[in-house]
């Protein structure tokens, strides 16, 4: 038997109230900052990814699904959501618009990973992108509407982490005082964090290396290596944030996995026990449109795992409300009754119930259906209804019954 690839899964109807709820409450929460929907293509040009995320990252080195179309071009599905975004900022003209622009998307992402839990190679993202305006006051808001979202859906002991990385006329001085820190310990850097500690080793503050996690407490810090400019960005930030007493921690080893971030990065973490993993993470790049060929434009975003997302909610036994109501079922004794019960759930159809029609068994075996598809009422067809036109509305939980007109049966329907 065929088998769902391995690091996918098949969303069944059970698990879909979650995904409804997780969905609906961060659009909500998007559009109440004033961001609109934006779709990207499910695949984009391989150099994109290259070119941006950066070559000696893991998403680049190690999990991408890249492939040749019939057209010999290099293509790949899209392993994260910032950079098509940026794609689409300068392709479409939006430099135009008002600045920044503020965007968000709900999508699928692709990434050869270790499935372990909530981690998938197949997974789903909730991203924002603010291009176009530099100052910390929206890095707050970003950072706002992510704690908001997350608030939202009922999380709670949740722990805002904060870096500055600083801009990329920064970055040679501090890499020269990694190069110089983790010198004497390339003994214990394995062959992936050897070749980060020469090609880029800020890399290796990103390292997942058990026998690295001791070097890094006394790593130097970014924040020790900012310019004049970044500095003031990051105060700044930080003021705002107290201002509107959004608390958060410092963490020095905080680079985040992706090579155009400046300055601001941070994640949000559950403090669940098990949970080890970010529930949501982003920061800023203000050099991104420029390596895409566009002027000088800054940005800030962040992602949220929806499957991390609803991990906590069951973690916290948070449970999302349906995403369907109850539906009303239509029983029926004999073929006459079942084709006016035919008609019958059409109309009522029309008038914007959710409606089925029982399947065709004993009306005992038909009230046991309505029971386990959770059937709120059940309308009883038979010959003595059609003589009389009405038809018998029973309410399942409260188990009783009455006759209704069968020309006004939905209004006498409980919650219509």
């Amino acid at each position: 038997m065929y088998q769902a690839p391995r690091g996918t899964a098949d969303l069944l109807p059970d698990v879909q109230p979650y995904w409804s709820f997780v969905r609906s409450q961060a659009e909500s929460v998007a559009r109440s900052f004033g961001y609109g929907r934006i779709d990207t293509p499910i695949f984009e040009d391989t150099g994109l990814f290259l070119r941006t995320v950066g070559e000696e990252t893991d998403i680049v080195q190690k999990e991408m699904y890249s492939f040749k179309d019939r057209g010999d071009q290099n293509l790949t599905l899209r392993p994260e959501g910032t950079a098509p975004v940026c794609r689409a900022y300068l392709e479409q003209g939006m430099r135009n618009l008002a600045q920044p622009v503020r965007l968000f998307y709900t999508c699928p992402m692709f990434r050869y990973d270790r499935p372990q839990a909530g981690r998938y190679r197949q997974f789903h993202q909730f991203g924002v992108e603010a291009i176009g305006d530099g100052d910390a006051a929206v890095d707050v808001e970003v950072i706002q509407l992510a704690m908001t979202m997350l608030g939202s859906l009922g999380l709670s002991d949740l722990t805002l982490v904060l870096n500055s990385i600083g801009d990329a006329t920064d970055r040679p001085a501090y890499l020269n005082a990694l190069r110089d820190y983790f010198s004497p310990h390339l003994d214990k850097l394995g062959a992936d964090d050897r070749r980060r500690f020469d090609t880029n080793p800020l890399r290796l503050l990103d390292s997942k290396d058990p026998a690295v996690q001791p070097l890094l407490e006394n790593a130097p810090r970014s924040v020790d290596h900012l310019g004049g400019p970044a500095q003031e960005h990051w105060e700044q930030l930080k003021a705002y944030l107290n201002d509107v007493g959004v608390h958060y921690e410092e963490d020095h080893r905080l680079v985040r996995g992706l090579d155009y971030y400046t300055r601001t990065v941070f994640e949000i973490h559950p403090k669940v026990e098990g949970a080890q993993s970010a529930i949501c993470a982003g920061g800023r790049y203000d050099g991104l449109i420029e390596q895409l060929g566009g002027p000088s434009t800054p940005g800030i975003g962040f992602a949220a795992g929806i499957e991390r997302m609803i991990l906590n909610l069951q973690r916290q036994n948070i449970e999302p409300p349906p995403d369907r109501p109850a539906p009303v079922v239509v029983a029926y004794r004999g073929d006459s009754a079942k084709s006016r019960g035919l008609q019958l759930a059409a109309v009522l159809r029309s008038e914007g119930l959710t409606v089925i029609l029982a399947p065709e068994r004993s009306l005992k075996a038909q009230m046991r259906y309505a029971s386990s598809v959770g059937a709120s009422q059940v309308l009883i067809l038979g010959e003595a209804e059609l003589a009389k036109d009405v038809v018998t509305l029973r309410d399942m939980a409260a188990g009783e019954q009455h006759e209704v007109p069968i020309a006004d049966a939905g209004r006498h329907i409980v919650g219509t």
